[in-house]
Parts: structure tokens; sequence; C-alpha cells
């Protein structure tokens, strides 16, 4: 790798370039002392009393260069970085110290990918990464995201660039902390980790959760962790929902919830459960292709099924297969398929239609049910082959012995 440090003075500039086979970290210490000796002889003469009172050790860990640029190139001699500050002060542990108003560019395959600055920071590297601690600024030209934290790592060869400690990432779609951000900048893909909270602008969303892979040209967010995806409508929080893991389109604004898949909504208030459902803001809809549960609060009544989906505007759910309604009272109604009316309570079912109540006991089977499961004031229509229902009364003391 060919590596160059720039030094500005009084006297113009100093530029010494080494392009010797011995690795680069090795050379510094020789540079360092030749810069420092040609600052000496262009600028004043130490002073006896300076000479004699300060060794060569504590010169090493106190010189300060002024307008420095670090540069660092790759094999093929593409630059990997540059860092330039006002001022620098050099200690023996470290190749640059402490650097005042550090600004640079990142590159990668010979372009910037982000450009950094901070205040003041200490900057290490070795010819293969690069090092910053302070108050860092990152911000990738290309989208506009803008990185702040508190250290920050560049690995060329890895494609990575990792800000840590109290991450707080802004873009026009997306806002985020954490207490670490990875970066593959040719992916375009950003992982938070560490108390994430990423908030959306539209869909105006909220996710928590402890690690959230934000896919920036597919405009996904895929968490793998558990996680809480709170949906908000005039600054209020109007759904939630919960899952093992879930994928957030921002684009098409639908979210995929899986494995213990949770969803309550404020209005209509209802509970959803399932293993997997597709939750399309856009659309105002909910639906599940896997069993699923739904409870609403307001009646403390349950259904369960094979699949579902709900409009939600229109406070309509249709389920299909195996469709179990209980209510508060242990009223009960089996159908193929149910079609829920939240908003004036009524329930239409169709196909083996299974009704039972408790007080009185009572059974009917039929082909089609509409009614208020609630109240227990349903109608149950056809059955069997003569186009009649069925109905059991079910005695006292047989009662008794089924209770």
């Amino acid at each position: 790798m060919a590596y160059q440090f720039h030094q500005r003075g009084r006297q113009g500039e100093k530029k010494i370039q080494n392009y010797s086979p011995t690795p680069p970290f090795l050379l510094f210490p020789l540079i360092f002392f030749l810069i420092f000796g040609l600052v000496s002889c262009g600028g004043k003469s130490p002073t006896a009393s300076q000479q004699n009172t300060a060794d060569s050790s504590k010169q090493d860990s106190n010189l300060t260069f002024f307008d420095v640029t670090l540069e660092q190139a790759d094999e093929v001699g593409r630059p990997i970085w540059k860092v330039r500050a006002k001022q620098a002060q050099y200690t023996k542990e470290k190749q640059i110290g402490q650097a005042e108003s550090p600004y640079g560019e990142l590159y990668q395959d010979g372009k910037v990918v982000y450009q950094i600055k901070a205040d003041i920071a200490d900057i290490e590297q070795d010819g293969k990464q690069l090092f910053l601690k302070g108050r860092i600024f990152a911000t990738d030209p290309s989208n506009g995201i803008v990185l702040q934290g508190n250290e920050l790592e560049w690995r060329p060869k890895e494609d990575l660039l990792i800000v840590r400690k109290q991450i707080n990432g802004s873009h026009k779609q997306l806002q985020a902390v954490a207490q670490e951000a990875r970066v593959k900048t040719r992916e375009q893909r950003m992982e938070f980790s560490g108390g994430v909270i990423a908030n959306s602008i539209d869909p105006q969303l909220q996710v928590r959760t402890e690690h959230l892979i934000w896919n920036i040209k597919e405009e996904k967010l895929i968490g793998d962790r558990p996680l809480q995806i709170d949906r908000y409508k005039d600054n209020k929080i109007s759904d939630r929902g919960k899952g093992n893991s879930a994928e957030v389109n921002l684009k098409t604004k639908i979210a995929t919830i899986q494995q213990n898949a949770q969803l309550d909504l404020l209005d209509p208030p209802v509970q959803i459960t399932s293993n997997s459902m597709t939750w399309n803001m856009n659309a105002e809809t909910v639906t599940t292709n896997s069993p699923v549960r739904m409870f609403q609060r307001a009646e403390n009544l349950t259904v369960t099924a094979n699949q579902a989906e709900m409009k939600i505007p229109q406070k309509t759910v249709y389920l299909t297969g195996n469709v179990n309604a209980i209510g508060q009272r242990r009223q009960s109604l089996r159908s193929n398929t149910l079609t829920w009316y939240l908003d004036n309570k009524l329930v239409e079912a169709q196909g083996n239609i299974v009704y039972r109540q408790v007080d009185p006991q009572l059974n009917f089977t039929g082909e089609t049910a509409v009614g208020n499961l609630q109240t227990e004031n349903i109608v149950v229509k056809g059955g069997t082959s003569s186009g009649r229902v069925v109905t059991e009364i079910i005695p006292q003391e047989r009662a008794n012995r089924q209770q």
C-alpha cells in the first residue's frame, strides 16, 4: 500500500512519500522523525535549555503538526481514506494522536462512500483500518444518510463501516438510535444493534428491537429478533404489532410478521394472533394464511379459524376453515366460513353449522346461520337432505351429566 503524510507549516508544505515494500505501519516512527527534523530545520531552532530538558521519548509524545493530511491507498494505488486536520498531536503509542477538527473521506473501489468529520478525535491507523474516537459524523453523499456516534472504524477490505456508542442515524425515510451501526457500503445495507428504536416517516411507524437490518435500496426493514411495531395516526398509537421476526416494506407499506405474531388494533378493539400475518397499512387490511385467533375485548368474543382477512375501515372479518366462535357464556358457533361484522355485532356463517347454547342447553345444525352471538339471537337455516334445521333440546338431567 502507498502511504502519504502531508504537513503544512509557516514556510509552505512539506510532503514525504514512501512506497517501500516494508509495511507502512513500521515506517511511521521514521516518517514522523523525518517530518519533525524538516520542521525544525525550516523554523526556529530549539534553544539549548529546551534541548537539555526534553529527551527524545518526550519529544515523540509531544509533537504537534498543523494542516495534517493522512492518506492511505490500496495495492493498486486507489485511495481508501483521506483525513485532514487543522492540528494533530503525535504520540509514541499512536501514529496520529488527538486531531482537531478532522474531516475527510472514506473510499470503496476508488469512490467516496462516506464523508466524515468531528470536533476533536483520536485517530489510529495501521494501513488496514482507520479508527476514530470522539464525536463523529459520517455522511453517505449518495443518499444523505448521516450517522452520529462516538467511535468509527473503517475496514475497507471487509467493506465494513462501524459506528459505535450512542448511535443516532438520520435519513429522509428513517431515523434510528442504537448502540452500534454496521454498514456494508457495496450492498447498501445497514445493521443496527443494541436498544434499537427506528422511526419511519411514511408510514408513520416506530420499531423497537435489539437487532434491525435496513436494506436501503430495497427500502425494507428486517427484524430477526423479537420486535414491536407501533403505528401512529395523528401522532398517537393506533395499532401495535409484535412477533419474533418481521419484514417491513417501507415502499409498499406492508409488514409481514412471523412467529408468535400479534396485532392489537385500537379501532375496532381487536387482538389478532397467528404464526404469520400480513399487515397492509396502505390498504388497511390484515391477512393470515395460518391458524388464527381473534379476540374482541368489548364483547369477550373469541373466534378461531384456519385463515382470516380483516378490512379495518369496514370493521369486517372474513374467516375460513374450521371456524369456531365462542361467546362470553360459552355459547358457540361452528361453520366452514364466517363473516363477522364487528360494528353491528352480527355474524353470517355458512357450511356445516353447529350452534350450541349452555343455558338453556340447545344444539342447532344447519347450512347457514345469521345473528348476534353475544345476545344468543341466532337464526339457523337449512340442514339435512330435507332442508330442515335439526334442533336438539337437551334435558336438564343430561345437561348436568355433560357438565
